[in-house]
């Protein structure tokens, strides 16, 4: 019997350098924050790799991840960590950050099953082109760009048709390896895959899909989490 369709990556190998330290294991009504993350993407994953900081291998076990491997020096480095331990014959990948710990499990879903479903060329649907789906939503405030001293604007940065990008981000997994093949770095996965060329789609993504940077996003998902918002358990 072969590996289940979809394995998730679950990226956990920061050492929270402006958090404070490594914000993965503070704990999140009760439970570590990279628990939550890992438990989410398990609702549409049939494995699990988990990204460790360098030295906390061990203590990531407990986290019900199937395979544990050490993250890089970068975050791109540590997604290639992980890709290399997914089976060669998964079909997709799913990339998730540990620190957005209350991604749903609907939203997994949304960003998964597209690349699930035959082609649907010349019918309105997914074609065979499309090589990723991820998550965003639209952008609230106004944008300024400020010049080299970082204090001055510069100008207005016209939002129309922008949005705030999330994870989970579902690939297919032959254009997940092509995009990692050279090494490169990026702030997400799917820019890599824009950069050889694929077709990225987006789905709307959640208001409380926040990502941990600062103790006070922690404290904001322990406010959602307190008032009984429909997150992942």
């Amino acid at each position: 019997m072969g590996a289940p369709p979809v394995w998730a990556v679950v990226v956990a190998g920061g050492s929270g350098s402006r958090y404070g330290r490594p914000k993965q294991f503070d704990l999140l009504a009760g439970r570590p924050v990279v628990a939550w993350s890992v438990a989410a993407a398990r609702s549409v994953a049939g494995g699990v790799v988990l990204v460790a900081p360098p030295g906390r291998e061990d203590d990531c076990v407990a986290f019900g991840a199937d395979v544990v491997v050490t993250g890089g020096a970068t975050r791109s480095a540590s997604v290639r960590s992980g890709l290399a331990a997914v089976p060669e014959e998964v079909a997709v990948v799913v990339v998730h950050d540990a620190a957005r710990p209350l991604a749903s499990h609907a939203l997994f879903a949304a960003v998964v099953e597209p690349l699930l479903q035959p082609p649907a060329v010349g019918a309105g649907g997914m074609d065979a082109v499309v090589d990723a789906v991820v998550c965003a939503v639209p952008v609230a405030d106004t944008l300024k760009r400020v010049g080299d001293d970082g204090a001055t604007v510069a100008g207005t940065v016209d939002r129309a048709g922008l949005v705030a990008v999330q994870t989970p981000q579902a690939f297919r997994a032959g254009a997940l390896r092509r995009a990692h093949a050279a090494g490169a770095d990026a702030t997400d996965d799917a820019a890599l895959v824009e950069a050889l060329g694929g077709v990225v789609r987006v789905v709307p993504g959640e208001a409380h899909n926040v990502k941990v940077t600062l103790p006070s996003d922690l404290a904001l998902l322990e406010v959602i989490v307190a008032s009984a918002a429909p997150v992942a358990p």
